[in-house]
């Protein structure tokens, strides 16, 4: 068996020195493709580190004045929940979802206090009372009228109120 000698032609010189540099010619290409992708993906990196390194900074300095304001707010102490009782309820025959949505309309005349100052609440204690005095609550086509009998305030206001049609 005889293997022709195709490295003396010209025409298959020269098309194995266009495959040579072809190949030199896409490996370079690659290389800068691959680089510059590469060169991305390193600032991209950077500037997210950067940013989550701001981002945990800034959590941080949140979180001390979070602690520094509850620091404060221990010093001044705040209303923080409402409860409310009626205590003739069951002189009206009331169930639990009345006695709910009484509670609820209650609280809800009563709302902005939740947040302040006990002393500032405890100053208007008679608007607090004329509040909901004043007031007709409607539950099941009945209207309900209330008269505070007791009222506690502190961290936790509680109302005792007596219920009348």
């Amino acid at each position: 068996m005889h293997v022709t000698p195709y490295h003396k032609k010209k025409h298959w010189q020269r098309f194995l020195f266009g495959v040579f540099i072809g190949g030199i010619i896409a490996y370079c290409i690659l290389i800068f493709m691959y680089g510059s992708m590469y060169e991305k993906l390193v600032k991209e990196s950077y500037d997210l580190q950067a940013q989550v390194t701001e981002l945990e900074q800034q959590n941080e300095a949140l979180l001390q004045d979070n602690k520094d304001i509850n620091e404060k707010n221990k010093e001044r102490l705040t209303v923080d929940q409402i409860e409310i009782e009626i205590s003739n309820a069951d002189e009206f025959k009331l169930d639990r979802l009345s006695i709910s949505q009484l509670n609820e309309m209650v609280k809800n005349e009563i709302k902005h206090i939740i947040g302040q100052d006990i002393d500032v609440v405890s100053d208007s204690e008679q608007l607090l009372q004329s509040t909901i005095e004043n007031k007709q609550f409607s539950v099941d086509e009945l209207t309900y009228y209330f008269e505070i009998e007791k009222l506690t305030i502190s961290r936790t206001v509680k109302l005792v109120m007596v219920a009348k049609l």
